[in-house]
């Protein structure tokens, strides 16, 4: 089964754009996955090729139509999960991730101007989901950021199986730090652990240094990982540790 992406927007020359290079590029050439850039302009009705208007009760900006929008959407069709991207939406995780690349594919809407006129998530099935807190030009960057993510860990992809399990927000926690040669660099040393040769070491090494760069980093994250690892909701255990 081949992951069929297709994305609604504006400016379809932004595709494949970085994702026609490197990884996923390759990937897109061999045919495991495919792409489709959609203009949503070409939906317009009226003679200017309108697709926003002025926000309804005032204010800045414009928003995109739903009428132009939903009729973009439904010229796709197809069983394929549709997500908005939108800083209103819910923040991707490789979970989220995980589960769209396992699956048929994605019609990813990118939105512009103020973003889109509520009533196409109340008359369409749209997963509304944000790559951050903080606001774009538009879309196309979280579509590219969200495929990118996805496509890597479609099968035959990445050189080696094992490097899409063993890294950051996998197994809820950030991954380890990593070294390379040269052993010394300006008077710092790759640590001795890591040049033992004594793989259990190795690996407990490298479960605490991913557990502390995790608590320290990310307490978000920390704080989920520890709630899960003992079987019970993170705020049960602020409660108990503040008792």
């Amino acid at each position: 089964m081949t992951f069929a992406a297709t994305v609604l927007t504006l400016y379809p020359a932004m595709f494949p754009g970085p994702l026609g290079v490197s990884l996923a590029g390759r990937a897109l050439g061999e045919g495991r996955w495919s792409l489709d850039a959609v203009n949503i302009r070409d939906f317009a009705t009226d003679r200017h090729r309108s697709v926003d208007d002025t926000p309804a009760g005032g204010g800045a900006g414009m928003v995109l139509r739903a009428d132009v929008v939903a009729a973009a959407l439904d010229s796709v069709g197809g069983r394929r999960p549709v997500l908005a991207m939108t800083p209103r939406g819910r923040p991707l995780t490789q979970a989220r991730v995980r589960d769209l690349a396992g699956g048929p594919g994605a019609i990813v809407l990118c939105g512009r101007f103020e973003g889109f006129d509520e009533r196409l998530f109340d008359a369409r099935a749209i997963e509304e989901a944000s790559i951050g807190d903080y606001v774009l030009s538009g879309g196309e960057m979280g579509a590219l950021v969200l495929l990118d993510a996805c496509v890597r860990l479609l099968p035959g992809v990445m050189g080696a199986a094992s490097s899409g399990v063993d890294e950051s927000f996998e197994s809820g926690l950030l991954e380890y730090p990593h070294y390379t040669r040269p052993q010394m660099w300006e008077g710092r040393e790759i640590p001795q652990v890591l040049r033992s040769g004594d793989h259990a070491k190795i690996a407990a090494w490298r479960k605490h240094r991913a557990e502390v760069d995790t608590r320290l980093r990310r307490p978000d994250l920390w704080e989920r990982h520890v709630g899960v690892r003992v079987g019970s909701p993170s705020g049960a255990r602020r409660h108990e540790d503040d008792a």
